[in-house]
């Protein structure tokens, strides 16, 4: 089991990419946008650095949605490898058949 301190930090930073997309979506087009004035380009950076860096989407980790373990993390369930196993072997993920013999 995770600490509860880095589960919480994750979800904070969950939050704030939600709550700054939208904001840093319009700053990086104004960016990229070649026709747009070097000075609108270059403030528009600065504003874009101003922001929260835990609103980046690269801040971001998986962690299992049971235990918060960070490593071995499968994506289409998210779950961790040791959580998978036990709940295959609960018979709790249906398709899901752990060998033994």
């Amino acid at each position: 089991m995770a600490k509860k301190s880095m589960i919480e930090r994750e979800k904070k930073r969950e939050r704030l990419v939600k709550q700054y997309a939208d904001k840093r979506a319009a700053l990086k087009a104004i960016i990229e946008d070649k026709d747009k004035p070097v000075e609108e380009r270059f403030k528009a950076s600065l504003d874009l650095a101003k922001l929260p860096r835990n609103s980046s989407p690269t801040r971001l980790h998986n962690r299992c949605q049971l235990t918060g373990r960070p490593h071995a993390y499968y994506r289409k369930l998210k779950v961790s490898r040791i959580m998978l196993r036990e709940l295959g072997s609960n018979g709790e993920i249906p398709g899901l058949v752990k060998s033994s013999w």
